[in-house]
């Protein structure tokens, strides 16, 4: 598989979140007064503290603030108007007691201002025009009861889909990662099975025609000496062979991947791929890195071995070091080669390699990463946060 240049770091949900702390001050993020949503945050904040209440606890918080508002338009006298102010706790109480609160708050806002202009002297030329007046002023706050309670039902009503929306797609996505979790697991055990297959059925197959061309060679070394060289040879062949699927079948299955199976199964991935390739392949790990959960390891090998198998067949790598490490809070996991480096484009249907890492990662909550150094070749690199890792204590990273 091609790979593709740039960094994968897939953002699990699993996967490790760089939190910024807050100062000791208790100043931060929160403190200020950035918007969320169009909406500043401290208003955000009390809006949410009223919804937490009760409509009871609204509908008096209306009542109490029509009170204030008449003080107020007492104190200032009938020449100053007050009507718009009386809107707050209609909002109030439309908003978080209902559309009948709203109602109810209307009709006493427009009876307090009738009572503070009467009290402070305020005379009508007619009882009509206290009526108009009085009835105007109702007919808006009625207008918007209605407009602000149509807009609390579409919120509502929208606040509800993107709930069911949000529902539907976490359950989305954990079914297609339980699925794409199957998938790996299946694929593990097919390679697994296969590994079996050569390493048994074919494996010893092959060795009991080993032995049977080397009795064929012995009977005719003495009557006919050039088959028996022939068969000789056949045995040589059917050796390599041998050899050969044993390779294979130790790719397919990698050693038990124990708590220190994962340093052992890097060791032997080293061995094969420097006989196999003619290549310079080590292995670097200077303090032993214990991890028990055998399907972490898996997906490390895996990682690994798909990293050092792109090395070669599309960096053409010469040298090709598999590193692993550990301190406290995570194991690390390096691949680094002196090959090609990354391609400047991406290759067209490429990068399926680099996916499955990727994904292999995320499935551990690791986080995945691949650059290219300036010198010329590739580093993969692996971050797994020690949740069931062990490192002894006399030779953790400090």
């Amino acid at each position: 598989m091609a790979r593709q240049p740039g960094v994968l770091n897939p953002e699990p949900a699993r996967g490790r979140v760089r939190e910024t702390p807050l100062p000791e001050n208790g100043a931060g993020p929160m403190m200020g007064a950035e918007p969320i949503g169009g909406v500043p945050m401290h208003m955000s904040i009390s809006i949410k503290q009223f919804e937490r209440r009760s409509p009871a606890f609204s509908l008096v918080f209306a009542v109490v603030s029509v009170t204030v508002i008449g003080l107020a338009d007492y104190v200032t006298g009938y020449e100053m108007t007050f009507a718009t102010f009386y809107l707050f706790p209609v909002a109030v109480a439309v908003w978080f007691a209902g559309r009948a609160a709203g109602a109810v708050i209307s009709l006493l806002s427009v009876g307090v201002w009738i009572v503070g202009d009467y009290a402070n002297g305020q005379h009508y030329a007619s009882p009509l025009i206290l009526i108009w007046n009085a009835s105007l002023t109702l007919a808006f706050y009625l207008i918007v009861v209605g407009i602000l309670d149509k807009l609390h039902r579409l919120q509502e009503e929208l606040e509800s889909r993107v709930r069911q929306r949000t529902v539907a797609l976490t359950q989305e996505i954990q079914e297609r990662a339980r699925l794409e979790k199957e998938l790996l697991d299946v694929s593990e055990r097919g390679q697994r099975q296969i590994g079996h297959d050569l390493h048994d059925s074919l494996g010893q197959h092959l060795t009991a025609t080993a032995f049977a061309c080397q009795d064929l060679a012995e009977q005719l070394e003495h009557r006919a000496p050039q088959e028996a060289a022939a068969a000789n040879h056949l045995v040589k062949m059917i050796e390599e062979s041998i050899n050969l699927s044993r390779t294979f079948a130790r790719g397919l299955i990698p050693v038990e991947m124990g708590a220190e199976g994962l340093m052992d199964g890097f060791q032997e991935l080293a061995d094969n791929i420097s006989r196999q390739f003619k290549i310079d392949c080590q292995f670097e790990c200077h303090h032993p890195v214990l991890l028990p959960d055998p399907a972490a390891s898996m997906h490390l090998y895996r990682i690994a071995q798909e990293a050092v198998t792109n090395a070669i067949k599309h960096g053409r790598a010469k040298k090709v070091v598999i590193s692993l490490l550990a301190d406290p809070e995570a194991i690390y996991l390096k691949i680094t080669d002196d090959g090609a480096g990354l391609p400047a484009k991406p290759t067209a249907g490429g990068g399926l390699g680099l996916r499955i890492m990727a994904h292999r990662a995320v499935m551990i909550g690791a986080e995945f990463k691949i650059e290219s150094l300036p010198g010329g070749g590739v580093r993969v690199a692996c971050q797994l946060p020690l949740a069931g890792a062990l490192i002894p204590e006399a030779h953790a990273k400090p």
